[in-house]
């Protein structure tokens, strides 16, 4: 079974996403900030990510800069951000899609 992290600090997006995912046959592995984020990634090494840009602490930017650095796993940046900037700095970090 393919492992996914969802990584958000608003407990009830990540409880649709979980939904969603388990309901199509995935395991998901949840984190509300960035140094869960991390821990958990590197202990379960998920073959997925989802990843919000707005944590508390650290934020998905630098989750997915430190991810990067160990793996070429897939992040989506899931997230209410809209501007283009953002947009570009998440895709340029290594984010597979925003």
């Amino acid at each position: 079974m393919k492992k996914i992290l969802v990584v958000d600090d608003e407990p009830q997006i990540v409880r649709v996403v979980q939904g969603y995912l388990e309901r199509a046959g995935f395991q998901v592995i949840r984190a509300a900030n960035g140094e869960e984020a991390l821990s958990l990634f590197r202990r379960e090494r998920p073959d997925f990510v989802i990843l919000d840009l707005n944590l508390p602490g650290m934020d998905g930017l630098d989750v997915a800069r430190a991810i990067r650095r160990e793996s070429n796993v897939p992040i989506l940046m899931l997230t209410a951000r809209v501007e283009e900037v953002d947009r570009i700095t998440g895709l340029e970090l290594g984010a597979d899609d925003y």
